[in-house]
């Protein structure tokens, strides 16, 4: 189907929008001539940031609210087509901090959003995960993993005459989103301080804001209800991230890194597809796509891997680093 036909005239519902994600979805939205787009959020500051940087586009309507309130989730979601949903508690040593505020947003958050997008009748609602999601070790893993189970549970007695297509996206680090590691290293860098390097193995997978949208956008069209899609993506390690920042940055071979050790919450490599949802997988030459448990789908994989990992992926060193930076703007 063409994109851009799907799109037409159509309503959409975007949670947590005033936040990397959502930001950029807004524009790339924009491009498609959608009837409108309401950003909704909890962040009055930014909200209003947005309005001035979209010059009151008359396809955005702003509402404020919060996904842990039912009863303004199901207001703003009447007569709207396509959820959404990225609003989310996303830092890891403050969910460890202060776990039952991850619970509130990302899984009850998660439940009304389920619920309103039934009631209202709404066409399809992608949720927006992470890596973290998988093999959790961490609270915000943890709570990220349940939304996935809330919102692709075929079997949920609730849902089981919706109308409504379910979907769900996991992703690994954005390049340059609200809490990565790389413009805390480019200010490090400003400053002439040393960068700080939690352990030399550690490996992170590297997708761009447009990538992940794009993946998203397919998932909207062609995604069957209950599926999880996993875009293929690079990794890195992290020191070489800071290496190949740096040195682009500053022309140093030499300058200054700190080991500094794993924080609260962290892992070495990040997973992205487990080895129990490897079983009932489907992979093609750009995506893995996870199926329902309900479905007993044979595996299709193109090749011999127990799980898809961030150091079993394409490594990129310090050249392939500086070319992807160099792309976003980053170096």
């Amino acid at each position: 189907m063409d994109k851009s036909k799907y799109f037409d005239a159509k309503n959409i519902l975007v949670t947590g929008g005033t936040g990397s994600f959502g930001h950029r979805i807004v524009y790339r939205l924009l491009e498609l001539k959608p009837n409108k787009v309401v950003i909704f959020s909890r962040d009055e500051k930014k909200q209003c940031d947005m309005q001035n940087e979209f010059k009151n586009n008359d396809l955005l309507e702003f509402a404020i609210g919060d996904v842990r309130d039912y009863n303004r989730v199901y207001e703003i979601t009447k007569g709207i087509d396509i959820v959404y949903h990225a609003a989310a508690l996303k830092q890891v040593p403050n969910c460890e901090f202060h776990p039952m505020e991850a619970v509130k947003t990302n899984i009850l958050g998660a439940e009304n959003v389920r619920r309103a997008a039934i009631e209202n009748n709404v066409e399809v609602l992608v949720a927006i995960s992470t890596d973290k999601a998988v093999k959790p070790i961490n609270v915000m893993g943890m709570t990220k993993a349940i939304q996935e189970k809330i919102m692709l549970n075929l079997n949920n007695s609730a849902t089981k005459k919706w109308n409504t297509r379910f979907l769900c996206v996991r992703y690994g680090n954005v390049i340059g989103s609200r809490g990565s590691v790389i413009p805390l290293f480019k200010e490090k860098i400003k400053a002439n301080q040393p960068l700080p390097v939690t352990s030399f193995e550690m490996t992170r997978f590297l997708l761009t804001l447009n990538e992940a949208i794009d993946l998203v956008f397919s998932v909207t069209i062609e995604g069957t209800s209950g599926q999880l899609f996993v875009k293929k993506m690079p990794a890195c390690k992290i020191v070489d991230l800071a290496r190949a920042m740096a040195k682009a940055i500053t022309g140093r071979e030499d300058y200054p890194i700190k080991k500094v050790g794993i924080r609260l919450g962290e892992k070495i490599h990040e997973v992205l597809v487990s080895e129990e949802e490897m079983r009932r997988a489907i992979e093609t030459d750009t995506h893995y796509i996870v199926c329902p448990i309900e479905d007993q789908v044979r595996p299709r994989l193109l090749r011999e891997i127990p799980e898809y990992t961030s150091n079993n992926t394409e490594m990129l060193g310090e050249d392939g680093v500086i070319s992807l930076l160099s792309a976003e703007g980053w170096i």
